[in-house]
């Protein structure tokens, strides 16, 4: 079992910026996709950007080039940068990594709790 710790939610005016980050603890066998999601009010949850083991990064076709997602293998995280944030940005953002225990037959996705962005007009 791993557990996410997510943090750097917050309120931030229109056009200012925010840094997420996710760590994962517990008994880490093989982390493989680790990304974000958000979900606002009255709509579906959505991938925002996501990182491959390699280091290859994709992003949700909003995001336009406005939110950067690092990865650092060692210290099992990840971290994702939004600047000049819109209003439309405001949802609640969730860290999910796909992870291997090395037993199983497959590997289980895994959810942090959510922080929430609120971005002000």
């Amino acid at each position: 079992q791993v557990q996410l710790v997510e943090s750097g939610g917050g309120l931030v005016q229109a056009g200012g910026s925010l840094k997420l980050s996710c760590v994962v603890t517990g008994s880490i066998f093989s982390l493989n996709a680790m990304g974000w999601y958000r979900q606002a009010p009255g709509k579906e949850r959505e991938l925002v950007a996501d990182s491959t083991r390699t280091g290859g990064a994709g992003y949700a076709a909003f995001v336009k080039g406005r939110f950067t997602i690092t990865r650092d293998n060692r210290k099992h995280s990840i971290s994702l940068q939004m600047n000049n944030l819109e209003p439309e940005d405001t949802a609640v953002y969730y860290c999910a990594v796909d992870h291997w225990d090395g037993r199983a037959p497959a590997s289980s996705t895994y959810w942090g709790q959510g922080t929430q962005v609120t971005v002000s007009p």
